[in-house]
């Protein structure tokens, strides 16, 4: 059978079972949500096994961690919000809003996060009505697929229409092209080919950009606050996570102490100008991350630069020549390394943040700690991403959790900045059609020509 074809059966199946399913009450429908987020969570030892076993990046504990948390805060999210039919009425324009389903739902997920990404969008999926098909990515095929499996399984026992979770079975760009110009939408998370692609695909779509966390240290903030977060966010999942801190650019007044800080804290501090080349070596090949480090331990990094760490290493810190625009350290790293920066004054600071974002991650976040709400603002005007973190571990917190307001996701937009359609955390509304009723407002004030130009 050719490809068109082949997928041509995925669309008939998704859109039978989408039309029976828009049918279906609010109550069934969050049913059907929550089903989904609860098979990973109750599953999570068994996913992130099976995970780590087939991409070979990340390890089971952070993995474990990731699935309970993520299907926790995305459930928490949606549950009880109105996603079907009638919204609201806004009294003073007259305007009632009507949840509609876009239809079929493509989403592209990432070998990166092979359980919880795919996870997510069908929850967002669902919650709107809607049918998904899933390609994932094709280091990650069988845990992906055995996740969607575990899910429809519990879907049957509460009578959801069957094929309203799919994913492809035959893994080739073809079927993903053809996929992604036949579906309603297109959801793209992954590298930046693959969201390229889905904004060319001819249908509406969501893609993200890269991620390359910066992270700065106010000068006054207790950098022993800050550090231990830092470390959390940067070894997390073994430095996969497109949220975590990346750089860490400290005030020059505390930047031998900041540096202490890590080494207490297990960190590997690397100065030593060979050293810093085997480094980048280990982690970059041609320029791009080297597939042998991607996900691995600092162990495995320095394995492969040839560099003697302690055994109980947990980070390793690289003092960078410069920033992104001329040190490849300065871009995204793939693994438990961080990049140290010093500045002299917050404004040094900012422009080595946005330096490096140059080289990677324009438009995705930064992580600031500081007590001063007038820097904080500072830095939220001065750089150009979606997302600013203050205070928080940014791997586990960018993309949304209990202790913020930015909506719990896996899927994290980055704007024009990085050619991303949304510059917010992708949700369920952005799988919502609205229609809005218009009413004729015969008591509104219409101004006089003096009173709208004079």
């Amino acid at each position: 059978m050719d490809s068109k074809s082949y997928i041509d059966g995925y669309i008939q199946r998704a859109e039978k079972a989408q039309q029976a399913f828009e049918k279906m009450s609010q109550e069934q429908v969050d049913s059907a949500v929550r089903t989904v987020g609860k098979v990973v969570y109750d599953n999570a030892e068994f996913l992130a096994e099976i995970a780590v076993e087939e991409t070979g990046m990340g390890n089971v504990a952070d993995k474990i961690a990731k699935n309970k948390q993520k299907s926790k805060i995305v459930w928490n999210n949606l549950k009880g919000k109105k996603s079907r039919g009638i919204l609201d009425t806004d009294e003073e324009t007259g305007i009632t809003r009507v949840a509609k389903p876009i239809g079929v739902v493509a989403a592209i997920t990432p070998c990166t996060n092979p359980i919880v990404t795919p996870m997510s969008n069908s929850m967002f999926a669902l919650k709107c009505g809607n049918a998904i098909i899933i390609t994932p990515h094709h280091k990650s095929v069988k845990c992906s697929t055995k996740t969607v499996e575990m899910i429809n399984a519990e879907l049957t026992k509460l009578g959801m229409p069957e094929n309203l979770i799919q994913i492809i079975d035959e893994h080739s760009r073809e079927n993903t092209k053809n996929l992604i110009s036949s579906a309603d939408v297109v959801v793209a998370t992954g590298g930046a080919g693959m969201v390229n692609a889905a904004y060319s695909s001819g249908r509406p779509a969501l893609g993200v950009g890269a991620g390359n966390v910066q992270c700065i240290i106010d000068e006054d903030y207790d950098y022993r606050e800050a550090v231990p977060k830092i470390i959390t966010g940067r070894t997390f999942d073994n430095g996969i996570i497109c949220s975590g801190e990346q750089s860490v650019i400290c005030p020059d007044k505390n930047f031998e102490a900041i540096l202490d800080e890590f080494k207490s804290k297990g960190g590997y501090i690397v100065k030593d100008k060979a050293e810093l080349e085997a480094i980048r070596g280990a982690l970059f090949q041609d320029g791009k991350p080297n597939r042998h480090s991607v996900g691995q331990s600092c162990q495995k990094v320095a394995e492969l630069a040839g560099v003697d760490i302690p055994e109980d290493t947990k980070i390793i810190v690289a003092v960078a020549d410069g920033t992104g625009l001329t040190d490849l350290l300065g871009g995204e790293k793939m693994a438990p390394v961080i990049a140290a920066y010093k500045y002299s004054s917050l404004e040094e600071g900012v422009n080595i943040a946005r330096e490096n974002l140059e080289k990677d991650g324009k438009g995705h976040s930064v992580s600031f700690h500081s007590d001063s709400e007038e820097r904080i603002e500072y830095v939220g005007n001065e750089l150009c991403v979606s997302r600013f973190v203050i205070n928080q571990v940014s791997a586990s917190s960018a993309g949304g959790s209990f202790w913020n307001g930015l909506a719990p996701t896996n899927t994290l937009g980055c704007g024009s900045w990085g050619h991303n359609s949304i510059s917010e955390n992708l949700d369920y509304k952005h799988l919502m059609n609205i229609s809005r009723i218009a009413r004729y407002m015969p008591e509104n004030h219409v101004p006089t020509d003096e009173e709208l130009w004079g």
